[in-house]
C-alpha cells in the first residue's frame, strides 16, 4: 500500500467532509467547484501556508512536524482516532517499529487460552492483526460460528463479515458492523501500510465485495473499542449484547473481545440457553 497515496487520499476525505459554515467561515457564492473546504481555506484554519498544506496533502509528509499535524487535525475536527491515523500516516518514523512484527505469525500465550475456557458463559474470542481470529471459546463458536470449521485464512472478521452468508443475518445493523470493520483496518493499515498479508486481504475483498471497495474508499477509521450488538441467531432468536474489547499485556496486537447481557434479561436467557445447547462441543479456546 501506497503511503503517500494513503496520506493524500485521507486528507482530501476529511476536507470533503467539511462545509466552511461547519467552522465559522463565510460561503462565498452558491456553488463550489469542490465539495468541502478548500485548500487555502484549511490552510487559513490551520495557520500554515497554502503551498505547505499542498505538499503535505500531495503526500509530503517527510518534514512535517508533530505541532503542525495537530493544527491540522484540530482544522479538520478530527476524532482521536482518525488524529493517530494521520500521525502513522504523515511520520513515517512512527510506523518503523511495528514493520518488523507485522510478518512475524501471532500466537496466543497459554495463560490467555486458559482464561477464555474460564470465561464460562461469556462468549469471548481474541483478535490479532488484520482483524484475524486467533482463538476463543466455546461460547464465542456458538454465538458467532465454528471458526474451527473454517480454513485459517478464512478466520478473520472481514472475510465472515462481508463474504459469509451467515454474518449478514447474525448481525441486525450489518451496515453499521461492516463499518465498524473497515474503519478498523484503515486504523491497522496506517501502522503497517508494508505488511503484505493486509495487501493481500483489502485486495480479495475489493474484488469480492462492492460494499467493502465502496466503505474503503471512505478513509474510515476507528478504534475497535466497547459498544452493544444486537444479533439474530438462529436457535436462541434475537440478543442484545454489550461488547468490551481489552488489549492483551505485552502484545498490544492482540485484543481479547467479550459479550456479556444485561443481568436478568431476556439476552441473558438466551445466553444461558445458548450455553446449555453447546454444552457438548469442546473446548476451543486452544485453538489458533
Amino acid at each position: 500500500m501506497d503511503q503517500r497515496a494513503e496520506l493524500s487520499e485521507f486528507l482530501r476525505s476529511r476536507r470533503a467532509r467539511l462545509k466552511p459554515e461547519d467552522v465559522g467561515l463565510p460561503e462565498f457564492g452558491r456553488h463550489r467547484r469542490v465539495p468541502g473546504l478548500r485548500r487555502e481555506e484549511l490552510a487559513q484554519l490551520a495557520g500554515v501556508s497554502v503551498a505547505y498544506y499542498t505538499r503535505l496533502e500531495q503526500g509530503n509528509g517527510r518534514n512535517v512536524s508533530l505541532e503542525v499535524l495537530d493544527a491540522i487535525a484540530r482544522a479538520l475536527r478530527l476524532t482521536e482516532a482518525e488524529r493517530n491515523h494521520l500521525t502513522h500516516l504523515a511520520k513515517p518514523a512512527a510506523k518503523k517499529r511495528k514493520r518488523a512484527a507485522a510478518n512475524r505469525p501471532q500466537t496466543v500465550r497459554a495463560s490467555v487460552r486458559h482464561l477464555l475456557d474460564a470465561l464460562d458463559g461469556v462468549p469471548a474470542y481474541v483478535l490479532g492483526r488484520r482483524l484475524d481470529v486467533l482463538a476463543w471459546n466455546r461460547m464465542a463458536a456458538a454465538l458467532l460460528g465454528d471458526f474451527a470449521a473454517l480454513e485459517p485464512q478464512e478466520r478473520n472478521m472481514a472475510r465472515q463479515v462481508f463474504l459469509s452468508p451467515h454474518a449478514r443475518e447474525l448481525y441486525v445493523d450489518w451496515e453499521a458492523k461492516a463499518t465498524e470493520v473497515v474503519s478498523f483496518l484503515r486504523m491497522y493499515a496506517g501502522c503497517s501500510a508494508d505488511d503484505p498479508q493486509l495487501s493481500v486481504l483489502v485486495g480479495d475483498l475489493s474484488v469480492r465485495s462492492p460494499e467493502f471497495r465502496a466503505m474503503w474508499a471512505k478513509h474510515t477509521v476507528a478504534e475497535k473499542g466497547h459498544g452493544v450488538k444486537r444479533l439474530a441467531h438462529p436457535v436462541v432468536g434475537e440478543l442484545t449484547l454489550a461488547y468490551e474489547t481489552l488489549k492483551v499485556p505485552d502484545d498490544h496486537d492482540q485484543s481479547l473481545v467479550t459479550y456479556t447481557a444485561e443481568p436478568d434479561s431476556p439476552s441473558a436467557d438466551a445466553l444461558r440457553l445458548l450455553a446449555h445447547w453447546g454444552v457438548d462441543e469442546p473446548a476451543a479456546g486452544s485453538r489458533r
